[in-house]
């Protein structure tokens, strides 16, 4: 072409959890062999089963000819209203819905001036940290999660970062974390919320999790105790129900008059969504009927006791390893392990039977990997476990992630099993 094509932070748009899934199809085409998928969030494909309720819901709403038209921009005015009756500090016209939460991460720092940057945890789920440094075309801004303070946030850090860099114009923070599995107490949210106050940012609060937290005791009402701060919501219903193919997803807006810059970037991103038309009708026409049913509560109580019953399992495997250590993750889905890298070989020499594996792997990861990275690659090759190295999550740490998703849990525990035992083939 006559010149470049390609914008210079564009690959920073990387996607390991998925990314890992084409060598792993690959390496299927190869062997034969079936996989073990430890890399995503799907409980239909890990054997969960639908439910009938929910499936006659949807069959219901399919026969109403409604379910089929373009709802209107910010979503069904049926779905806005329900909303603001469950939560009544937001308005109607400060939701906004999106097909998935992507479609709303997009928007929120793609209308972003590109010199205004968004500190977020380090680690973060690499959506967020992909979007916010191809949004601003420049080095990742983070505060770091504290792995031996149960991955609270160091508040020291982020106020100082947050104090010397005045291009700095908002915090996010993902609660309950992804990938950590840490629910931040009431104190520590506060605190956040104090240093956006006293530098004049808003908040992002990724709260996709937050109806799966183990004790409930422990979830934090946001719109409870921040009065004085401009801040988004963000929401999804693919992880309350097993249906992560709805792609559905919205934002609230809260205090959004204390700031007039503030209220005409929530405008613009409203503008952007408009240009796309809508997000997808039927998902948003259902979520009344299926959070007001009583098979809704009862389920999703049923499936916190069977992850927190995995939680459990694959933290005292893994802890009876001294080559990893783990937190144990106080809501549902994921558990990351962390390397305790002075115990292991790090220099480990890939050398595998079968040579076009071999070069797939070498091909995928580069010459001088992370840790982290080429054991998930080898672990996948040596015992077709596909898990995610955490460095993809732009983490300082080498770690890997697998979930609590399988619904059998003799195959669940089997599977915690073979990994422990393959991490001795990289000891000291």
């Amino acid at each position: 072409m006559r010149k470049n094509l390609l914008h210079i932070w564009a690959s920073e748009l990387s996607y390991e959890i998925r990314e890992i899934v084409d060598v792993a199809n690959k390496i299927t085409q190869i062997s034969g062999k079936e996989i073990i998928w430890e890399n995503i969030w799907d409980p239909v494909a890990k054997g969960e089963k639908i439910p009938e309720w929910l499936k006659n819901i949807v069959k219901n709403a399919c026969e109403i000819d409604s379910t089929y038209w373009y709802s209107p921009t910010r979503g069904l005015d049926k779905t806005l209203d329900y909303l603001t009756t469950k939560n009544s500090k937001v308005k109607k016209e400060d939701i906004l819905f999106f097909n998935g939460l992507w479609d709303a991460i997009n928007k929120i720092y793609k209308n972003l001036d590109s010199t205004s940057r968004v500190i977020w945890p380090n680690p973060a789920y690499s959506t967020h940290s992909s979007a916010e440094a191809a949004h601003a075309g420049s080095e990742h801004i983070t505060y770091r999660l504290d792995s031996e303070n149960n991955w609270n946030p160091d508040l020291e850090e982020l106020e100082n970062k947050v104090k010397y860099n005045p291009n700095i114009v908002a915090i996010l923070v993902v609660n309950p974390d992804n990938p950590t599995g840490a629910v931040f107490k009431k104190e520590v949210l506060e605190k956040i919320i104090d240093i956006a106050r006293e530098y004049n940012l808003f908040v992002i609060f990724d709260e996709i999790y937050e109806k799966l937290v183990f004790d409930d005791s422990e979830r934090v009402m946001l719109s409870d105790i921040i009065w004085e701060v401009s801040w988004i919501s963000m929401k999804w219903i693919s992880k309350e129900l097993p249906w992560p193919g709805a792609r559905c997803g919205w934002i609230e807006v809260y205090n959004k008059e204390k700031d007039k810059d503030f209220w005409k970037y929530i405008d613009s991103i409203l503008a952007s969504k408009m240009l796309e038309v809508c997000s997808t009708t039927l998902p948003q026409f259902v979520i009344p009927e299926i959070y007001e049913s009583n098979e809704f509560k009862n389920s999703l109580k049923t499936r916190i006791e069977k992850y927190k019953k995995r939680a459990k399992k694959a933290s005292e495997i893994f802890s009876q390893n001294d080559l990893v250590s783990v937190v144990e993750p106080k809501w549902a889905f994921y558990l990351s392990v962390t390397f305790n890298l002075d115990k292991f070989n790090l220099y480990y020499k890939i050398d595998l039977e079968n040579k076009k594996i071999e070069k797939i792997i070498l091909d995928k990861i580069g010459e001088n990997p992370r840790f982290d990275k080429k054991f998930c690659y080898l672990l996948l090759e040596e015992t077709w476990v596909c898990s995610v190295p955490l460095s993809s999550f732009n983490s300082s740490i080498d770690w890997f992630r697998v979930t609590l998703l399988e619904d059998d849990f003799e195959k669940y525990t089997h599977t915690l099993e073979i990994i422990s035992k393959f991490l001795l083939n990289f000891k000291k």
